[in-house]
């Protein structure tokens, strides 16, 4: 398979050290001091794009890929409720495909799982409060992550008695990433979390996703891939 990256940071490097391995090729690396090679046509034999960069630049860079009828994996976040409507329209009516996802490791997608499941079972239990907390590296741009929206929506979704979850942001070092939900009573507290020890989860995850894209149409999400 052949991979542009878009944004060539330390997710970009690591992303390409996992396509590499895994048999893939990387026919251009855009970042922001060669935006012009959107036009070249390393860029258009790509069979999917994968994105990691900052959500003032992140639908710019998937419409590029869409106008380019280059297949894209974005990992970015803070974009994509602003863009939602537009960006199914453009996958279901003109043909474009986008695989993304607030953050694409497996351990955080198995997480999530155990995440709605805790959730559906607390519906019944209106005595705990729910809140979260997430700790990333000092240059995360978005707060409250990406991550922690999704596992607040999955709350959400499954109890009835809530339309937010308190959510706490902290931004310390390079943290690649912690997860905590605590649900909390006057008898007791649970405690879910999910830590990340690195970035390779998520880039492993990126490629797989981009692997997926290759062989598949429209907006697709980790629901796609990971069928469980």
């Amino acid at each position: 398979m052949r991979i542009a990256l878009i944004g060539y940071g330390k997710m970009g490097h690591m992303i390409e050290q996992i396509a590499l391995s895994r048999g893939h090729e990387i026919v251009c690396r855009i970042d922001v001091d060669n935006q012009e090679d959107f036009d070249g046509e390393a860029f258009r034999t790509a069979d999917v794009a994968i994105e990691f960069t900052a959500p003032s630049v992140a639908w710019g860079n998937v419409q590029r890929c869409f106008d380019a009828g280059v297949k894209v994996v974005s990992g970015s976040t803070g974009w994509m409720a602003d863009h939602a409507e537009e960006v199914r329209s453009r996958c279901a009516n003109g043909g474009c495909t986008l695989f993304w996802s607030s953050n694409f490791s497996v351990g955080v997608y198995i997480f999530g799982a155990v995440n709605r499941t805790l959730a559906r079972i607390m519906n019944r239990f209106p005595e705990y409060d729910v809140r979260m907390e997430e700790v990333h590296h000092v240059h995360k741009l978005d707060h409250p992550s990406g991550t922690a929206l999704t596992l607040e929506g999955q709350i959400v979704a499954e109890v009835d008695r809530l339309e937010a979850v308190p959510i706490e942001s902290i931004r310390r070092g390079e943290v690649p990433g912690i997860h905590s939900i605590t649900w909390d009573s006057e008898a007791d507290q649970i405690t879910i979390t999910h830590d990340a020890h690195s970035r390779k989860g998520f880039a492993l995850g990126a490629v797989l996703a981009a692997e997926y894209a290759a062989t598949h149409k429209g907006l697709l999400t980790m629901d796609d891939l990971f069928q469980f």
